[in-house]
């Protein structure tokens, strides 16, 4: 089958957008063959600085032919429904429709519509000029004397020249040919701008890849991210040092090259008195150049640097390391004059007494300084939240209410909240944005801090994303956790929730934080509790704890999900959770039955204290079921595991059963008896699964209590077998109606049990 070959060659490609470009590419192309009945058995994209490539391979040659049936109206129907189906059927008169008939409906048009299939040449020809025109770069633009035509051609960069050739292997390709813009599609390329700048004719992809490769261009990006990578490890290695990879480096320089050189530079010994972090962000926002550690030497830098060239120098380079070197020392010399700014003191410290005395700073210290001119400035944090300095206060609150929780001592709370986000007044965060918390951190300890409140300077803002590491040092914990619980009440208060898919305040990944925080460090939280006490933080906002919560439930359903638990055990176990308890619970008052006598109060579910999310965590007393995340996930891990036994699959069958009966029953409002009585039963199955019904209820109760959910699920698998022998040998809607509304009840029973647990019907199978 026939391969079809795709280059749009042009000037220089941002980096940050040639994989994605490339993706769309291939998208937009084989969507589009797809659609106009093309088939194709493999494709995938390729891109350089100055090219986007697709080999599209098992395209067949011609799609179709295409014969349908479109109904229309009535025949009887009136003229402006008959012309509506003769647009849409592109008919020019309803005498090119048929008439057909049916028994009921009377006579109506149909339209025999046959298509001839096409060549793919044709299709290919017709779709990639549109596809060209309609590119969605995030910024293009036009250029040449057609620029000041209305709809010219607008590209990334001036789109220079096309390759489109199609053909099978065995067979001379063919040129598909298209014109856009003045730019003819042809089967000529060029190389390396400089050591092949001459014209390469190509036949299909294999012999472009290998031409490409002879004028100096690596057209995969893989292969030239591997071959950086591998040279500059061995350049590295060769001079006693090791290299400090970065995969986002590798990523965007493999994307300013197509002929990788990899380089050795090097700056002044006494730059790296400057923190290395600086010294590495320095040379990669302004250099795009690697850092290089001597062997063994723990974090500590050298002063040599691994710089990717595009172009094989005469010298071997030496210049264009030299030129690097001149570039990097001025950035260096830059950083060095921020770091040693900022342990200096600042020039207005008298203007600083009023916040010093607000957070209780010292202004012998570089860090205090910062963070008082922070306040006294009154740097915005958002309109309508405040001020950075107001912040600082609410988390320093939250943080000392947190800190008995997580096991932090107050007194490094207080003073690690208030040192937080000093560093952002510092030289060095003010040019690389990136640093903030770092900095803190070195700052922090530089001024004598001890180590638990200069690492929660750093770690209050972790973890940023999926793949970060969480805090677990108590003080940063509960830093951590003001910080993003201030952030959310917030925004909450505000009413500036995410929506779809925008979320500018990046509220996701800190409610996101909280649960990996919270979860991972087995940290019992009654968030209902907490929660209100941040948005008493926020003056004339309404309180919305529950909204909140929800939102929380939802994140945590994200990460069980990523963690490799099932959704439906999740909604299972949260829907049990903040379902009301049960009219069951506690002793009921007793009312007579049919025959007018009024039973003894029987077994009832298990009172309040053993629900599960009700026992006291760490001093504080759980508002809902659900509100501490923790207790969440064991109870979903300990239902997965019962599930995973036969005891666990027949019991959930049994309990579905039952469960389907009440809500069927409840739907047609038939009576249920509030207790069960045992006078009433008739079956020895129905004795049993009373007893069954007590005993597993005060076990798990008792076990719930105890938070030890494996233990209650373990007591109601005990259940399995007098719920099936119940429903083997019992009939739940007797004709006597007291004994179908006392079977009714006992189901309602075995509902009431497994609910202290999981609602049941939420679970599939």
């Amino acid at each position: 089958m026939p391969d079809l070959l795709l280059e749009l060659r042009s000037e220089e490609i941002p980096a940050r957008m040639q994989r994605r470009a490339a993706g769309d590419l291939r998208k937009m192309l084989t969507d589009g063959l797809v659609e106009a009945g093309l088939t194709y058995e493999a494709a995938r994209e390729y891109w350089t600085p100055r090219r986007l490539a697709l080999d599209i391979r098992g395209l067949t040659a011609r799609s179709n032919d295409i014969r349908e049936e479109i109904k229309g109206p009535s025949t009887t129907a009136p003229e402006q429904a008959v012309q509506g189906f003769l647009r849409k059927a592109g008919l020019s008169s309803i005498a090119e429709a048929h008439v057909h008939s049916d028994p009921k409906k009377g006579d109506f048009y149909v339209a025999h519509i046959s298509k001839p299939g096409r060549a793919a040449e044709e299709i290919i020809a017709e779709l990639v000029p549109g596809i060209i025109k309609s590119f969605p770069w995030p910024k293009s633009m036009r250029w040449g004397p057609a620029s000041a035509k209305p709809g010219s051609l607008r590209w990334v960069r001036p789109l220079q020249s096309i390759i489109c050739t199609f053909g099978p292997e065995t067979e001379e390709p063919v040129v598909v040919d298209f014109e856009i813009d003045g730019i003819r599609a042809g089967n000529v390329t060029y190389g390396h701008r400089f050591h092949a700048p001459g014209p390469i004719t190509v036949r299909r992809f294999d012999d472009y890849v290998a031409k490409l490769e002879v004028a100096k261009v690596v057209l995969d990006a893989d292969r030239r991210k591997e071959i950086i990578l591998h040279d500059a490890r061995n350049l590295a290695f060769a001079n006693g040092l090791d290299l400090v990879e970065d995969e986002g480096l590798l990523e965007e320089v493999s994307g300013l090259v197509e002929w990788p050189v990899v380089l050795m530079g090097e700056f002044e010994q006494d730059f790296l008195t400057i923190p290395g972090e600086v010294i590495r962000l320095t040379i990669r926002a302004n250099q795009k150049c690697f850092v290089t550690r001597p062997q063994g030497a723990g974090e500590d830098l050298s002063n040599r640097f691994i710089l990717v060239a595009n172009i094989e120098a005469n010298d071997g380079g030496k210049e264009i390391a030299y030129g690097n070197g001149k570039v990097v020392r001025a950035r260096l010399s830059d950083a060095l004059y921020f770091w040693k700014t900022d342990q200096s003191d600042l020039p207005d410290l008298d203007q600083l007494t009023e916040s010093v005395a607000r957070f209780g700073l010292d202004l012998n210290k570089q860090l205090d300084q910062r963070m008082a001119r922070l306040d006294h400035l009154n740097v915005t944090f958002h309109a309508k939240l405040g001020t950075q300095g107001q912040r600082v206060e609410r988390i320093k609150r939250l943080a000392l209410e947190l800190a008995p929780i997580v096991g932090a001592g107050s007194a490094l709370v207080a003073r690690a909240a208030v040192l937080a986000k000093a560093d952002l007044q510092t030289e060095v965060v003010g040019e690389f944005p990136e640093l903030q918390g770092a900095m803190g951190r070195k700052y922090a300890l530089l001024q004598g801090e001890g180590a638990s409140v200069a690492a929660a300077a750093e770690e209050h803002y972790k973890p940023q994303g999926p793949s970060d590491r969480v805090p677990t040092d108590p003080v940063s914990v509960a830093v951590a956790l003001a910080d993003k619980l201030d952030t959310l009440t917030g925004f909450w208060a505000i009413d500036e929730k995410p929506t779809g898919s925008k979320d500018p305040f990046a509220l996701r990944r800190a409610a996101l934080g909280v649960v990996r925080i919270l979860i991972e460090n087995r940290i019992r939280l009654a968030l209902t509790s907490v929660l209100a006490k941040a948005f008493a933080n926020f003056k004339g906002g309404a309180d919305q704890s529950s909204d909140l919560l929800a939102f929380f439930h939802d994140r945590l359903k994200v990460y069980l999900r990523e963690s490799g638990a099932r959704h439906d055990l999740i909604d299972a176990v949260l829907s049990a959770g903040s379902r009301p308890i049960s009219p069951l619970v506690g002793e009921m008052s007793a009312k007579p039955t049919e025959g007018g006598a009024v039973p003894p109060a029987s077994h009832s579910v298990a009172p309040p204290s053993a629900l599960p999310g009700i026992s006291p965590t760490r001093g504080e007393i759980g508002q809902s079921p659900n509100d501490d995340l923790l207790q969440i996930v064991r109870r979903v891990e300990a239902l997965g595991s019962l599930l995973d036994t036969e005891e666990g699959k027949n019991l959930l069958a049994g309990t579905k059963r039952a469960a389907n009966i009440l809500a069927a029953e409840e739907k047609k409002k038939t009576a249920i008896a509030e207790t069960v009585e045992p006078a009433l039963f008739r079956e020895d199955a129905e004795k049993k699964l009373y007893a069954a019904v007590n005993q597993a209820e005060k076990e798990a109760g008792q076990a719930i209590q105890n938070e030890d959910f494996s233990a209650a699920m373990l007591a109601l698998s005990v259940l399995r077998e007098p719920v099936d022998s119940f429903f083997e040998g019992v009939l739940v809607n007797d004709e006597d109606q007291a004994v179908r509304a006392n079977r009714l009840a006992l189901l309602a029973r075995i509902r009431a049990a497994t609910d202290q647990v999981a609602d049941f019907s939420k679970i599939v199978g």
